[in-house]
């Protein structure tokens, strides 16, 4: 009795603390929701997860337990002796009544089914898709079905089919086993047991459903072949439809012939049926299924691929530009003239001024180092963005200046700092992608603490609450100030004047936050008042995935300062793997970049705004929660400034284009015309290319703007042949554009450029020089720029000590055709690389010729050229007779002329 009472004390215990844990989670995360005014969502997915769940369980337990009902006579019968006499050993046959074995079946099916349900809330998306579907306005080639069907209906109808079939299993197999466990024929040996069991009339009843369920199947297979991957390519092909398609008919219609034959059997009570009847489907299925496909896969198509497969590629095609946004990329012819002149500088200030010579890796270095100003502050990562600074349209580099808590001192982690003192980052840093000092660091536009910088991007509310580091909990609004920012010797404090997080002001919700986050001193500690908050999913994408899991996020949230805030943008996809006939990547077959999230990195609130209202997935998304999106009017001019193309879904694009910018079947299935991302070649190893943010002039525009930018290369070769540019900035916003190379010259790809500077004499040996001074030279990103009609190479050389220091920007290198030079600048570059244009004073109308324009130079500038073209010679020489040390001289009295030089000129 003891034990039983134990046994029971402990099942109650446990059961109430788990109840208690998810009645807090449920509780908590509606708090979560609300303080969000995203209450809708909240129940709309709860209710739809559960009701689900619920109505499943419901549907499972009395289709179970009324199939039991049905055996309950035969159980009750007990002809089996043996088993009779064991459940009479072991004391359990007094149970054997009508009243028990309608209890045991009660507990059973409800027990089964709960458990085997588990599974079914998670396909509540499915549910609300299918109910509100939104259709594409194309259908498939096959069957001229609505591409929607696909998307959005069938994968709920495959969920119902695999329910179903798996209550149906479960129910034939629970029922079959009681009718032989319990009712074998004292007639018949066991081997004549299966043809002669009593119940064959409701188990033929259950196998008909089966065999009903298995025809649907069938029948949603024949639909499923447009996402086959049996063919050349992704989608149905000759074999698909041709064989097997018809096969999957003759199975359909088998199946369906079966289950009413099963049916009849009720009645007819002939257990053959079953046997032959389930032996023919099988042998049907292995022949027609997988033998008679595969053959003529091999030997009829595969010999003659091609003229088989042509019309099912062309649908490849098609669909995968379509899928993908392939379709919309706009082409252009891109000449490529090997001229470039002053002229053109002169009239594309815009690009010149924002050439991005900070690659984002070094100045992230640069960052730490320089403006982290405390230990536990660091910068997560640097992002690529432009903003108008005086008349200028700047292309800059932002970072937010985040609270590292891991980096304070071990001594200083307690629960009191994390939680309550050190809650938040504070500001961020912007610099110019161009400019640089004369020690090679960046110069700033945004710094320091507390912040300062130019008009347009002051700060009047710096606290970062929200970031890509605050993965941890905190408590804001204590009887404790937080720590708000270092200043000199002391430290300045605040209190959260904000509305995120949720108001602990009650002695329940303290508890089952203490409960949730399994920390005792939320419900313990003196510091805590009705008015603390409680700031939990405050991670970016945590907290953005938390509010809409269906929708894919690109890796890279960037930091933006708008109206003296700091917001971050998150570009969020619409993704699907079920649009026919497009080839998959990345586990996707259809994505469009159709939300950009803004969240507020002081209070945490959420914006879900939708820029392409055409996509019929948010458009069936905006069905399901109505509150939750809006539209991209309502975002703030300021913000909108800032929406760039995302660097992730570009990348994608531009990786499928490799291929699929051919329309061509008979040159896409030669791959005669393929692409590759070009190699570069970063800090000595090579690597792919990566898509990259500029300020430009494309080509045939009259003004500069803000693109993301990838070169193509053909397959195996290193020239370019052409590059892909979206365009960022409002009004062409999402535009993308493809400028094909002539191929009838040969234009200078990546690697080959980084070859060419490899094989320069002059780069190589300054590059020796600096390793033998213990300095590590890092090239930078390889800069591709489109100007005018002609192509322009851009390197930055980083120095970095051997021993750990800060990478400074030490040269550029430039090319242009068959020239390539490093100088200290990029004006430098451009100057030795096209040559200075002389302004000729006012009063001179007449050309002076070249040689007669050192008279207009005063007298020292052309000592010190000729000085300098002396100190190079002997430093020459060193070099040629191995004289290092000779050599290192030398050149470091070229610098102080070369200074001097620069100084006398400025």
């Amino acid at each position: 009795m003891r034990k039983n009472f134990s046994l029971l004390f402990f099942i109650a215990v446990a059961a109430i603390l788990v109840l208690l844990r998810v009645g807090s989670d449920f509780y908590l995360d509606f708090l979560w929701f609300d303080n969000l005014d995203l209450g809708g969502v909240f129940w709309t997915r709860y209710l739809s997860s559960w009701g689900l769940r619920l109505g499943s369980l419901v549907f499972f337990f009395a289709f179970l337990f009324t199939n039991l009902l049905f055996t309950r006579k035969r159980v009750l019968e007990m002809q089996n002796l043996d088993l009779r006499a064991r459940l009479i050993h072991r004391g359990f046959y007094k149970y054997v009544t009508p009243r028990g074995i309608t209890l045991l079946y009660c507990l059973g099916s409800l027990l089964i089914a709960f458990i085997l349900t588990s599974y079914t809330g998670g396909y509540w998306m499915e549910m609300q898709q299918y109910f509100n579907a939104t259709p594409f306005g194309l259908t498939d080639p096959i069957f001229n079905t609505e591409v929607s069907f696909y998307v959005f209906n069938l994968p709920f109808l495959r969920f119902i089919y695999q329910f179903l079939m798996m209550v149906s299993i479960v129910t034939l197999l629970l029922v079959g086993a009681i009718y032989l466990g319990f009712n074998p024929s004292p007639q018949v040996g066991r081997k004549q047991l299966l043809f002669s069991f009593p119940g064959l009339g409701h188990v033929s009843i259950l196998l008909s459903l089966v065999f009903f369920l298995k025809a649907w199947d069938y029948r949603m297979q024949i639909w499923e072949l447009l996402l086959s991957s049996r063919g050349y390519s992704f989608g149905a092909g000759y074999t698909d439809i041709m064989v097997s398609q018809r096969v999957l008919w003759v199975l359909f219609f088998l199946a369906l012939i079966l289950s009413l034959l099963f049916l009849a059997n009720y009645f007819l009570k002939r257990p053959r049926v079953l046997v032959y009847g389930t032996g023919l489907l099988i042998g049907v299925s292995l022949i027609g299924g997988a033998l008679l496909p595969g053959l003529v896969q091999s030997f009829l198509v595969s010999p003659s691929e091609l003229s088989y497969e042509r019309p099912y590629i062309e649908h490849n095609i098609s669909f995968t530009r379509k899928a993908f946004g392939l379709d919309r990329f706009q082409v252009e012819e891109h000449t490529a003239i090997q001229e470039l002149y002053w002229e053109d500088i002169e009239q594309t200030p815009g690009t010149f001024n924002n050439v991005r010579l900070w690659d984002y890796r070094p100045i992230g270095n640069t960052f730490r180092e320089l403006q982290g100003l405390r230990p536990y502050y660091t910068f997560h990562d640097v992002d690529t963005d432009r903003y108008h600074v005086g008349e200028d349209y700047r292309q800059v580099m932002i970072s937010g200046r985040e609270l590292d808590q891991g980096a304070l001192d071990e001594r200083a982690r307690t629960w009191t700092n994390l939680k309550l003192q050190f809650t938040h980052g504070y500001g961020a840093v912007m610099s110019p992608v161009n400019e640089v000092t004369a020690d090679g660091l960046p110069t700033y536009f945004l710094e320091d603490i507390p912040p300062r910088g130019e008009e347009e991007v002051e700060l009047n509310r710096p606290e970062i609450y929200y970031g890509e580091l605050t993965r941890d909990y905190v408590i804001s609004n204590t009887n404790l100030k937080e720590f708000n920012y270092p200043l000199g010797e002391d430290n300045v404090y605040t209190h959260y004047e904000g509305e995120g997080g949720v108001r602990l002001n009650s002695l329940l919700r303290r508890g089952l936050f203490a409960l949730r986050f399994a920390d005792y001193r939320v419900l313990l500690s003196a510091e805590i008042n009705p008015e603390s908050r409680f700031m939990f999913y405050r991670q970016v994408q945590e907290r953005i995935n938390k509010a809409a899991p269906f929708l894919q996020l690109d890796e890279d949230p960037y930091i933006v300062v708008n109206d003296g805030r700091l917001f971050w943008i998150q570009d969020a996809y619409t993704v699907n793997d079920r649009f026919p006939y497009a080839e998959p990547q990345g586990g996707v077959n259809y994505i469009r970049n159709s939300v950009k999230v803004v969240l507020d990195a002081y209070h945490g609130t959420m914006d879900f705004y939708v820029v392409e209202p055409e996509d019929p997935l948010v458009q069936t998304y905006r069905r399901i929660f109505p509150e939750l999106f809006s539209d991209m009017e309502k975002m703030p001019s300021g913000l909108r400034e800032h929406l760039r193309y995302p660097e992730g879904f570009f990348a994608l694009q531009a990786d499928m284009y490799r291929l699929y910018h051919v329309t061509n079947t008979t040159i896409f299935y030669n791959r005669e015309d393929l692409w590759e991302l070009p190699m570069e070649r970063y800090a000595g190893e090579e690597q792919l290319m990566e898509p990259y943010y500029v300020i430009l002039q494309l080509p045939g525009k009259e003004e500069e703007e803000f693109v993301l930018i990838q070169p193509y290369t053909p397959v195996r070769r290193n020239n370019m042949i052409s590059w892909l540019a979206a365009r960022c900035d409002q009004e062409h916003y999402g535009e993308v554009k493809v400028y094909m190379f002539p191929k009838d010259r040969v234009i200078l790809g990546p690697l080959q450029i980084e070859n060419r500077i490899d094989q320069s004499t002059e780069i190589s040996e300054q590059f020796a020089l600096w390793d033998q001074r213990g300095s590590r030279v890092i090239r930078g990103n390889l800069l591709v720029l489109p100007v005018h009609e002609s192509v322009l190479y851009v390197e930055p050389i980083f120095l970095e000590a051997e021993r750990g220091g800060l990478p400074e920007l030490s040269r550029v290198i430039v090319a242009f055709g068959e020239s390539v030079v490093m100088e200290r600048t990029l004006e430098e570059g451009l100057l030795k690389l096209l040559g200075e244009r002389v302004d000729l004073p006012e009063e001179i109308t007449e050309e002076i010729p070249l040689e007669d324009l050192e008279d207009f130079m005063p007298g020292r500038i052309r000592e010190l050229i000729d000085e300098l073209g002396g100190v190079f010679e002997e430093a020459q020489e060193s070099l040629r007779q191995g004289d290092w040390a000779g050599y290192g001289d030398k050149m470091e009295e070229m610098e102080d002329l070369i200074k001097d030089l620069e100084d006398r000129t400025r």
